[in-house]
């Protein structure tokens, strides 16, 4: 058997998913069971209890293969990134399928449709919520009152361009792994506007560059929405010698010149820039 990348292989020796029978080794395996995330932000990490790989954003749908001393093995449904996440993030079922996006960069989920009720927790930009109504011009979520202005249906997130969605992250920390609006890395601030627009996207920098779009000559001009890739590193091409990624050097969500970007990253030693593509359009 040809060599398997462990981020999108739901098997660890004792369980795997039933689609992996006759080729993973796996004491048990099974469908698993459907759940959501319940917490802002859960990290999705290589093992239990260590280094993050991803991140998961409330409401996100995950498949449970197994739960052990704290711990759920779960791959996440939107990209199948594969990995534990403390079993306290899951809602113990999956609920109400999740009919609004967080749209504004972050807000709080307060116990009453009043703004001088208390903030049960605050919620980040991508977050997934159910509505079950609206008063005061506040939503009722599973997570709490959540101001009508922050939220947006499903599949209108408010932008067609995911680069104005990125850019609604402007000045967030980076954080490797990060797929929130508390902290995010390069490859996060590719995924989550696309997934927020309803397109598949893997969830590291080297999936997107095999993954996303068409692979451009290395004369080709540039246009908003292009991914600009380093070993290690994407950036989204918002306009004319200018990219928005979260990058080390400002350890922020950022504007750059591409051309500044490129001499500074060479400098740095992580070498050329490697790759760029264009998604196709809808």
């Amino acid at each position: 058997m040809s060599a398997v990348d462990r981020r999108r292989w739901p098997a660890n020796g004792r369980v795997a998913a039933a689609r992996l029978k006759g080729r993973a080794e796996a004491a048990r395996f099974t469908e698993g069971q459907a759940d959501r995330i319940a917490q802002p932000v859960a990290d999705l990490c290589a093992a239990p209890g260590g280094k993050r790989d991803r991140q998961l954003l409330f409401g996100a749908a995950v498949t449970v293969y197994e739960l052990a001393q704290g711990w759920a093995f779960v791959e996440a449904q939107a990209d199948g990134y594969t990995g534990y996440v403390a079993e306290a993030a899951l809602a113990g079922g999956v609920g109400d399928t999740p009919s609004h996006w967080l749209v504004a960069r972050s807000s709080q989920a307060y116990a009453a449709a009043d703004l001088k009720s208390p903030d049960r927790m605050a919620l980040s930009f991508g977050a997934q919520v159910h509505v079950t109504a609206w008063e005061n011009d506040f939503a009722a979520t599973e997570a709490g009152w959540i101001p009508r202005q922050h939220l947006a249906p499903l599949g209108a997130p408010g932008a067609r361009d995911p680069v104005a969605l990125a850019e609604r992250l402007l000045g967030t920390p980076y954080l490797w792994g990060g797929n929130s609006a508390f902290g995010v890395d390069c490859s996060g601030l590719v995924q989550l506007p696309l997934q927020m627009l309803g397109r598949t996207c893997p969830g590291d920098s080297d999936m997107q560059a095999r993954e996303l779009g068409v692979a451009l000559e290395p004369d080709a001009p540039l246009e908003r929405g292009d991914l600009v890739f380093w070993k290690g590193h994407v950036a989204w091409v918002a306009g004319p010698d200018l990219i928005l990624h979260a990058n080390a050097g400002t350890m922020s969500v950022a504007f750059e010149g591409l051309g500044a970007a490129i001499a500074r990253i060479e400098a740095a030693g992580d070498g050329p820039v490697t790759l760029r593509r264009r998604l196709v359009r809808d």
